[in-house]
């Protein structure tokens, strides 16, 4: 059965609401009051009405693995990455229904540009009295360093978010405007993309706006927001961190754009301008200037010289090099004051005043306390219990007085009125969204909708985005579940974005560069996919050596099991004496060093660091490993363990697959370089436990063939050694064998060749020497000796490996030093002492 018709049928009859949590009556996107379809959805309606719940119940659960597979995700708070969720009926706009508040965003766009101009301008509208100093100067956002009587830049928003609702008639109203830091663009195109490929009938019944030219448009916009006299510019996109909660999304947009994500300890202010901080700094002068940010991290943290001293997300200096015109900003470091709810009141006003017209979205009913009438209005509703009130501060979250009491909050209010607003509760319009986890099953819900909407000054005029992310939420506290945006097109003719041209960009081949920090995510990258690929095939051949009939013998462990589980132990420590329960916690425990659960995601950590640089295939790895976790967590059958490493050790090995597709740059580099490192260390570990004891001769040859197993050479071994399996022969093709991908000459001389190719390496740094004495230490040894010998051990072995050993992790720390480090950490402002001070500006 249709449930979209059921939906209408039941959403059309006023007695009996569809949701019953609902208190007023509501405007129904996908409904009509007299039960026929909205505009947009009647072209949608032969395919959007045949839709059942099974189809429904199947687009979900290819919806979550399409997302799970891109390794979409949203932080929130100290609950970790939750998974993004996308609810599988659309959101539609009819062409006629979007053109005006298409052309309404765009005026806001433009007045909020004209807004920030004054603000930190001439500063007209609080001279005259349109707009009350204290809402401007009370607010956190107002930037005080930036205010000047002549500014710089007169188009300082290029690009702009609004969040938007209907109330019960329809009409759209502002409920915030987000232009500090917009939001949401990559989220927005994620939706896109999945949408398009789990309903491509009903995504290709009606031509809708595509959202890429749109990237494109943004790209050429940021490349023209320089002088004319740079030819290359350099942009960027400030991030705060893997940490932040819209990680997704700021490399997302990176990776679209084609532009480096970077942190606040990759650039450095010297000479009033922001650099690419290099390696070796302050050894080392920059040579990669910066002339546009895209900045994701509030104004507040941008620089802790002359904002928030405790900031550890900026760029010291940075404000200096905005004053001097030498950097761009997008949006400026003063835009936070523009998100401020007690400007609302007064936007209608300075519309007219700025623009010359009329507000043509009005924003939701807000009055600022600081009027006394206002705020006697706002307490009145305050003592009544007003449920349809929200009070909040001009610069904190909602939520932070949802729990406060009435009489506090009226205590509050009256201790600052200025510090206050107060809002109408809009009643916002609600949209079918499916409900699969629901008690009562899986079901069409009616929740309310929210709107982000963005705007992009695209040549001469602020350009909407023919779509947006929308937003519906079970209660305010619940994760966001989005929605897909559709505009149809009023004919098929139209331009997609209503972009006719976009101006081309040059063409001249530009190398972004990469931070100290990005190549150091990079080098852990190789070394921790090594590492788990390496444990996970260990544990899977000492998984078999002991499925074989004579892994036990006279109620022992075989030799070749035994050793294979020391190997195990050396790497990863021992939790447990039964090897059933050793392996599940290799393979899920990532609190554990060394088990392949903790490299994982340990790797996972350095490639979020690096998103930007990587091909959408790489998550696909994770969402496999993932699957094969939750199967191992959900059963105690002994084959489930074998089964799940054996299919997280594929997802490893495609993952090798992924990194050889890369452009062979600094990073792709830094990736091998980092896997061939941790190679040689794996294969000095099993070859310095596993080789350390002589057996008896049928001991010896199981235990070497299960060494040349976990070491993925038994079949090289067996066509270039067709004799007895001799210990001499194992060691010569794992140590010396150039020609075998697995051996350790072969890992060193691949390692030579990816750290010549890093700009800091002479061919005599530390790190290179390093590699010279263990090339010449590995060409001179004597394979006979090493198999020699002597109470049943071979301690020349043992001692030769212990040496790698430790030559390698010095090499490591040598790569670290020449290639990574880019000065000290940094330290808050505030932690300084004065002596430090002092001693610094000296």
């Amino acid at each position: 059965m249709s449930v979209l018709r059921d939906y209408a049928a039941t959403v059309s009859q006023p007695t009996l609401p569809l949701s019953p949590s609902a208190e007023a009556v509501r405007y129904d996107e996908f409904v009509d009051a007299d039960g026929s379809l909205r505009p947009g959805w009647k072209a949608l309606a032969a395919h959007a009405l045949s839709l059942t719940g099974e189809d429904l119940q199947r687009v979900d659960g290819e919806i979550a693995r399409f997302l799970a597979d891109d390794g979409v995700s949203y932080l929130r708070g100290d609950s970790g990455p939750q998974p993004w969720q996308l609810d599988p009926v659309p959101f539609v706009f009819d062409a006629a229904g979007w053109s005006p508040l298409e052309v309404g965003l765009a005026q806001r766009a433009e007045l909020l540009n004209a807004l920030l101009v004054d603000l930190y301008g001439p500063q007209n509208l609080m001279r005259e009295g349109i707009v009350p100093s204290a809402v401007v100067f009370g607010h956190s956002g107002f930037t005080r360093p930036l205010a000047r009587a002549s500014a710089v830049d007169p188009h300082p928003l290029l690009l702009a978010a609004t969040d938007l609702g209907r109330d019960a008639e329809g009409e759209w109203h502002v409920l915030a405007d987000r232009v500090q830091a917009p939001s949401g663009l990559g989220f927005a195109a994620e939706n896109r993309r999945v949408i398009s490929q789990v309903l491509p009938d009903l995504f290709q019944e009606e031509n809708l706006h595509r959202i890429d030219p749109y990237f494109s448009a943004l790209r050429a916009a940021l490349l023209s927001s320089v002088p004319a006299e740079i030819d290359d510019p350099r942009v960027v996109i400030l991030s705060p961190g893997t940490l932040s909660e819209t990680a997704f999304d700021q490399a997302f947009l990176a990776s679209a754009l084609g532009f480096p994500l970077v942190q606040g300890s990759d650039l450095v202010v010297r000479d009033g301008f922001v650099w690419m901080k290099p390696a070796g700094w302050p050894r080392t002068r920059p040579a990669d200037r910066i002339d546009v940010i895209i900045r994701r991290v509030d104004a507040a943290w941008c620089d802790p010289l002359e904002l928030r001293g405790d900031s550890r997300l900026g760029v010291a200096g940075l404000s200096e090099a905005v004053r001097r015109g030498h950097v761009r900003l997008v949006n400026g470091l003063g835009a936070g004051v523009l998100e401020n709810p007690g400007l609302l009141p007064y936007l209608p006003a300075a519309c007219e005043y700025l623009l010359g017209e009329q507000l043509r979205i009005p924003s939701v009913p807000t009055v600022w306390c600081g009027e006394p009438k206002a705020r006697d209005s706002v307490l009145s509703r305050l003592r009544a219990g007003d449920r349809g009130l929200i009070v909040r501060t001009i610069d904190e979250p909602r939520k932070a007085f949802s729990e406060m009491s009435a009489d506090d909050l009226i205590a509050r209010v009256q201790s600052a009125p200025h510090r206050f607003v107060g809002q109408d509760l809009l009643p916002l319009s609600q949209t079918p969204v499916w409900s699969s986890t629901d008690d009562l099953g899986a079901r069409i819900d009616a929740l309310p909708l929210t709107l982000r909407a963005f705007a992009l000054r695209y040549g001469s005029a602020y350009r909407p985005l023919v779509g947006g992310l929308a937003t519906v939420r079970e209660s305010p506290d619940a994760l966001p579940r989005t929605k897909d945006v559709w505009v149809l097109k009023a004919s098929e003719d139209d331009p997609d974005q209503n972009l006719t041209e976009i101006a081309p960009a040059p063409t001249a081949r530009s190398i972004p560069p990469l931070a100290p920090r990005a190549h150091a995510d990079m080098f852990w990258t190789g070394r921790y996919a090594e590492r788990a690929e390496d444990l996970l095939r260990l544990l899977l051949t000492a998984q078999t050596e002991l499925d074989q009939p004579r892994a036990y013998v006279a109620g022992r462990l075989a030799e070749s099991p035994r050793v294979l589980l020391d190997v195990l132990g050396r790497l990863a420590g021992m939790r447990s004496l039964d090897p059933e329960a050793e392996f599940r916690s290799l393979l899920l425990d990532v609190r554990r060093p060394g088990s392949a659960a903790h490299a994982i995601a340990r790797l996972r950590e350095a490639m979020e660091g690096v998103r930007d640089q990587l091909s959408g295939d790489t998550w696909r790895v994770f969402a496999t490993i993932d699957r094969a976790t939750r199967a191992l967590r959900g059963s105690a059958h002994p084959h489930r363990t074998a089964e799940s490493g054996g299919r997280m050790l594929s997802a490893m090995l495609s993952l090798y697959g992924i990194t050889a597709n890369m452009i062979r740059d600094t990073g792709w580099h830094m990736i091998e370089a980092g896997r061939f490192l941790e190679r040689g260390l794996q294969l000095s570990e099993l070859l310095a436990t596993g080789l350390a004891e002589r057996h008896a001769p049928r001991a010896e040859r199981s235990v070497l063939e299960a060494v040349l197993l976990a070491a993925e050479s038994v079949v090289t071994h067996r066509r270039r050694y067709r004799g007895s399996m001799r210990a001499a022969d194992v060691l010569d093709l794992l140590l010396l064998d150039h020609s075998n991908p697995r051996s350790l000459a072969f890992a060193l001389a691949r390692l030579r060749e990816h750290l010549a190719a890093m700009p800091a390496s002479t061919g005599s740094t530390r790190a290179e020497r390093l590699l010279d004495h263990l090339e010449t230490e590995l060409a001179a040894i004597d394979v006979a000796a090493l198999d020699a010998v002597e109470n049943g051990r071979r301690d020349a072995l043992v001692e030769f490996l212990a040496g790698v050993t430790a030559q390698l992790e010095q090499l490591s720390d040598a790569v670290t030093h020449l290639h990574f480090e880019s000065g000290p950490p940094a330290v808050a402002m505030t932690e300084l002492s004065l002596v430090e001070l002092m001693e610094a500006r000296a």
